[in-house]
């Protein structure tokens, strides 16, 4: 059939290739409040308990989108969160400046801001507007060691009109923690 292709299971951690490939942009929806990354558990426990987090765990992401950004290649990312923000929300803002210098373009989105039906269930990575990669994961939204890439044109398709109809809606990440800032002084 036109248009279709197989789902291909990455397993470890395949976003040096995926990246590697990439020639024009990553586009990166995130939609759920709180994700369970083994790697981020303990910095988070860090900062709920007030602790300093030197974010060396951090890096080889960071690097990752130093690498593909100098390429040309533009990384970017919207994240629809529940206002008032959950903890791992409050510490990802926290962090978001680290992804802002290695050159990710990450905007915020309230999610009461917009309609259910504007904002699809699953996150997903839309990489050269042709390749989506689902991260899949657990009932309970731990990492499953695997993500999912499809090239179907009709999935790419609709995660290009997701990406298109709530980019201009979501707000800059500079712009959100001003405002942020804002309204606690005010």
């Amino acid at each position: 059939m036109e248009g279709r292709s197989a789902v291909q299971l990455l397993t470890g951690n395949p976003w040096p290739e995926l990246f590697g490939q990439c020639q024009r942009g990553a586009f990166h929806l995130e939609v759920k409040d709180t994700y369970a990354v083994a790697n981020e558990s303990e910095p988070l426990r860090r900062f709920l308990d007030g602790e300093p987090d030197d974010n060396a765990w951090f890096e080889p992401w960071g690097e990752l989108v130093r690498e593909t950004t100098r390429r040309g290649v533009q990384v970017t990312r919207v994240r629809v969160i529940t206002v008032p923000h959950v903890d791992y929300q409050r510490w990802l803002l926290t962090l978001t400046a680290l992804n802002i210098a290695a050159g990710e373009d990450i905007r915020y989105l309230p999610r009461h801001q917009v309609s259910g039906g504007q904002v699809p269930a699953d996150d997903f990575w839309l990489l050269d507007d042709e390749r989506v990669v689902f991260n899949l994961v657990d009932m309970n939204g731990r990492a499953a060691g695997a993500s999912a890439l499809t090239t179907d044109s009709r999935i790419a398709e609709l995660c290009r009109t997701v990406q298109q109809n709530l980019w201009p809606l979501a707000t800059p990440y500079r712009h959100y923690v001003a405002g942020r800032a804002a309204d606690t002084q005010g």
